[in-house]
């Protein structure tokens, strides 16, 4: 008997890779087969940096299809990226699942697609294929997507998305507040920018009624009030934290395991961990100011700096930082997060709140430092600091910099109130259990497997029915 076939698809962002990736993980662990879409650019990064060639199984294939841009146009021109996949992509991917579908035994029985993505939902219901949609953010994101319609009904945003005013939205009573101008398409400084994103999100809130399932890289525990909300929304993570320990796949930069080593050496309970994500930009002023509060704090510290992450075409670090630190900070260009974060020596994760790296630390148990850069990151942070209370946020001075003392203070005020660590450590155990056998995660994951592995020819005409 054929085994089941399923592509996925992921929005081509680092932050949107990788959970899609661990969802593909678990579907080959039970025996299905995957076919995993990348656009070109992002398909070599992938697959260059896999730690070992043959680590995705023999179940999982990595294909790629074109976003529409030159390979030397700037991808992080998000505007012209995002018009550019609206453009070329939904053909290349018709034309991709028409050739799956011509191999013996490989036909494409469910499209799992990044609901940012939306288009290749709708790519799946013209070549009548089962579809569920996959959301790798935070739901309190997702939520505020959804209601987009009640947002332009009460003049918070126009009809092509850009905010009106800047009134705090809150979506219900529990919910994390937050910004017009913080909401996932609104973030950008240019309004092209903004709109192009706003039709992915519409696009998106379409595509969720074309599919019967709508899965989270969430949990209860985490957002109730979001999934009370959206009750079709369903829960099936943190999905990291099933492979925790594990060697991770998706990634575009090449990890440095030797700071795991480097970590041996340090006392428990000690380390400050410094990751700002795959996306976020520091100008030089505040990357100084950052250098020297670690150095104030007299702590041992990993900071991650990767390439590109300042706006200067060199890191210049303050003069003779290197020199000062170098027995008690080490600097890598990307680590490997899950390991490091689950390392006895770390105290505490100074972080951009990226959803990825939010459930990385909760499913640890590490307290945070909030640095939010931009989008739902500042939804994160309020869940940490305001509604799980497991972390601090920084405070910015006039200029809008985030000064060295404030750096200092804030690890000083949480790693010196063992309040945080017990939060953490609370909240880690009940996500831990929602994710483990008999957890509500891992029940709605078997279940949307089985509908898979169920592949009968009913199913599709109740979808189209509802």
């Amino acid at each position: 008997m054929a085994k089941p076939h399923v592509l996925v698809i992921p929005y081509p962002a680092q932050g949107h890779v990788i959970p899609i990736m661990e969802l593909a993980q678990r579907l080959v662990e039970q025996g299905i087969r995957v076919t995993f879409v990348n656009t070109e650019v992002n398909h070599k990064l992938v697959t260059s940096n896999c730690l070992d060639k043959d680590g995705f199984g023999d179940l999982i294939r990595m294909v790629s299809i074109p976003d529409g841009l030159e390979p030397w146009e700037d991808r992080s021109d998000l505007c012209k990226l995002t018009l550019s996949i609206l453009k070329t992509m939904p053909g290349k991917l018709e034309e991709l699942i028409e050739t799956i579908n011509k191999e013996e035994g490989r036909k494409v029985a469910c499209v799992i697609a990044d609901d940012c993505m939306g288009w290749a939902i709708e790519v799946a219901k013209k070549m009548g294929i089962r579809r569920a949609a996959f959301w790798p953010a935070s739901v309190a994101t997702l939520a505020s997507v959804l209601s987009i319609q009640k947002l332009i009904d009460d003049g918070i945003i126009n009809k092509n998305g850009v905010p009106l005013n800047d009134k705090i939205i809150q979506l219900s009573d529990t919910m994390p507040p937050i910004k017009p101008f913080n909401l996932a398409w609104a973030c950008f400084a240019d309004v092209d920018t903004v709109e192009a994103f706003f039709k992915l999100v519409v696009q998106a809130v379409e595509a969720s009624r074309l599919t019967e399932w709508f899965l989270c890289n969430s949990s209860l525990d985490l957002e109730v009030a979001a999934f009370n909300l959206y009750p079709k929304l369903l829960p099936i993570g943190p999905l990291l934290a099933s492979n925790r320990l594990g060697d991770q796949v998706g990634h575009f930069w090449q990890e440095d395991p030797t700071c795991l080593a480097w970590l041996d050496e340090q006392p428990a309970c000690s380390v400050i961990y410094i990751a700002f994500g795959s996306f976020t930009i520091f100008n030089q002023t505040q990357f100084e100011e950052l250098a020297l509060g670690l150095e104030l704090s007299n702590r041992p510290f990993l900071w991650v700096v990767r390439p590109g992450m300042t706006k200067e075409t060199t890191t210049n670090y303050p003069d003779g930082f290197m020199k000062r630190i170098s027995s008690r900070g080490r600097i890598v260009s990307w680590a490997p997060q899950q390991k490091v974060l689950a390392h006895p020596s770390v105290a505490c994760f100074l972080s951009h709140c990226g959803w990825n790296s939010t459930l990385e630390g909760v499913t640890n148990g590490v307290p945070f430092l909030c640095w939010p850069y931009f989008s739902d990151q500042f939804h994160n942070a309020t869940y940490t600091c305001d509604i799980w209370r497991t972390g601090l946020g920084f405070e910015k001075d006039e200029a809008g910099i985030i000064p060295r003392d404030e750096i200092k203070t804030k690890v000083e005020l949480l790693l010196n109130d063992k309040t945080y660590k017990v939060n953490a450590l609370d909240i880690k155990e009940k996500v831990m259990t929602t994710v483990s056998k008999g957890g509500c995660s891992h029940g709605n994951l078997n279940s949307f497997i089985e509908w898979i592995q169920n592949n009968d020819s009913n199913a599709m005409d109740q979808l189209d029915s509802m």
